[in-house]
């Protein structure tokens, strides 16, 4: 035996019939925060403050690299030693 039965209803009716909670409030609060969050977190992707904050890591890495194959050039090292 095979029942079917069709009910043509909204999901705010079926929510109503059922006696669930409407959530709408808290999401609509919710997607609010969150797209003021992002356009907050956008202002930090501009290239120039991307480019400030990654920079200066990699500068002084080059730096101490230069620092490195100089002493070795030039046969200066830290332990007073001349280089051949």
């Amino acid at each position: 035996m095979k029942i079917e039965i069709d009910i043509d209803c909204t999901p705010e009716e079926a929510r109503t019939f059922l006696g669930l909670p409407d959530v709408r409030p808290m999401q609509d609060a919710l997607l609010a925060e969150i797209h003021k969050q992002m356009m907050n977190q956008l202002q930090a992707i501009d290239p120039d403050t991307l480019m400030k904050s990654w920079l200066p890591a990699q500068v002084q890495g080059l730096e101490q690299m230069q620092k490195f194959f100089w002493s070795h050039f030039t046969g200066d090292d830290k332990s007073g030693n001349r280089g051949p």
